[in-house]
């Protein structure tokens, strides 16, 4: 399985009002990008999240969360939600309005 795609048609269903979300394969999962800018995707069976790096320090002590890494070296800014973090309809769109609401922050692409 390279990502969950389940996990992926329920991002798809609260992201689905936004005419700028597009989606890439990347990272051996997929990205959803906000106006051009990535706001959150999957990897494997974890959510994984874009957010302002000093937003993302504090909420790694969430339950399920963890920074992403790559290569070893830890990303600022971007966080991997565990999928029992996630199962839940509200929790999931709370992580994912998150990301969409950083991603939405930035200048357009």
């Amino acid at each position: 399985m390279a990502f969950d795609e389940g996990l992926a048609a329920r991002i798809r269903r609260v992201l689905d009002t936004r005419s700028d979300v597009d989606e890439r394969k990347m990272f051996g999962g997929i990205a959803f990008l906000v106006a051009g800018n990535m706001a959150c995707g999957v990897m494997k069976g974890d959510l994984m999240v874009r957010l302002a790096p000093d937003d993302a320090g504090a909420l790694e002590r969430e339950p399920g969360a963890r920074r992403f890494e790559m290569g070893g070296r830890p990303m600022r800014g971007w966080l991997l939600v565990a999928p029992e973090a996630s199962a839940d309809d509200g929790d999931l769109e709370r992580w994912i309005r998150r990301g969409e609401q950083f991603a939405a922050s930035l200048p357009p692409k």
